[in-house]
């Protein structure tokens, strides 16, 4: 059966080093990744519905699972926004798939942002961390020649780390290029 190399080097080499970084006493208390969650909010699609079949089929590109659209949950007139209208997309990824996307963001996505000095490390509080990417182009998966509009998506890590310094540290050991931190 085929197995993440990212899966893996967790198992392998970023559990016993959280361990022994932190003092757990089983490898049970170690943080994992639980879920990835990539999100693009379209207010334009209240006037262009073609913009969230594009966006559907972006997202099912990037992250190699079927996206859904979401809906608004209440009525904003001054947005012209009705409820239950179709107002974004997101996916989860969890297991072989979270661990391959990942695998894919870190080693080319990232690298091909311009002038791309490392990404911010403010996490939530709760130990979960979420990415801002200002152009679904740095993907590899996207044709450049078919992009209608360039628009933006949230990824969202969600660990089970009981802090933010427990996450920082997961996150840096999977490869996450975080910007040195100056205090």
């Amino acid at each position: 059966m085929y197995t993440p190399a990212l899966k893996t080097k967790y198992q392998t080499e970023i559990v016993p080093a959280l361990v022994k970084e932190f003092g757990y006493t089983t490898v049970m208390q170690a943080p994992r990744l639980e879920k990835i969650v990539i999100n693009q909010g379209l207010g334009q699609a209240i006037a262009d519905k073609k913009l969230l079949e594009v966006a559907v089929k972006e997202i099912s590109d990037i992250a190699g699972q079927r996206a859904v659209q979401t809906v608004s949950r209440k009525d904003i007139s001054n947005f012209k926004l009705r409820k239950n209208m179709p107002i974004g997309v997101m996916v989860t990824l969890r297991k072989e798939r979270m661990y391959e996307f990942l695998e894919r963001l870190i080693a080319v996505a990232l690298p091909r942002i311009r002038d791309f000095k490392g990404i911010n490390s403010k996490l939530d509080g709760r130990g979960n961390y979420t990415l801002g990417i200002t152009e679904q182009i740095i993907f590899p998966e996207i044709d450049l020649d078919k992009v209608v509009k360039i628009m933006g998506l949230q990824i969202t890590f969600v660990t089970n780390a009981g802090s933010d310094e427990e996450a920082i540290a997961l996150l840096k050991h999977f490869g996450l290029p975080f910007k040195s931190i100056k205090n």
